[in-house]
């Protein structure tokens, strides 16, 4: 059997470099690992991490085209972030301007959730541990 040891990056390509960069960054606190443009590809690769965990490839092309997201279409459904308090952050989003969808409480587990969207639309799950 492939031994697999842990989820090493989630690639996302954005329509909007800057946008993107500043919402990663300075509004979810990811930190900046390595940031190089590549000339060749007219693209932008910006290595994040989360508490000293790389996490997060992000990308820029020329004209990437838009990706179905809503309703539910095949593919990356959402990408999920564990915090300690799901109130707090959506205090956090807001006074960021971000609007969040209603916290729920997962069924299975008991835990509070909710979601926002990234710049490009790509839904992000805040899930409270």
């Amino acid at each position: 059997m492939l031994k697999i040891n842990s989820i090493h990056h989630i690639a996302i390509i954005c329509s909007n470099y800057e946008v993107s960069k500043h919402f990663y960054t300075a509004i979810l606190g990811f930190e900046i690992v390595r940031e190089v443009f590549r000339e060749e590809r007219t693209s932008y690769k910006l290595d994040l991490a989360i508490n000293g965990n790389y996490a997060i490839e992000l990308f820029s092309f020329p004209d990437p085209p838009k990706r179905v997201s809503r309703p539910e279409a095949t593919g990356l459904r959402h990408i999920a972030f564990e915090v300690e308090d799901i109130s707090e952050t959506v205090n956090y989003l807001v006074s960021k301007n971000i609007a969040s969808e209603p916290v729920r409480v997962d069924e299975f587990t008991g835990k509070k959730f909710t979601f926002i969207a990234d710049p490009d639309g790509l839904p992000i799950e805040f899930y409270e541990m």
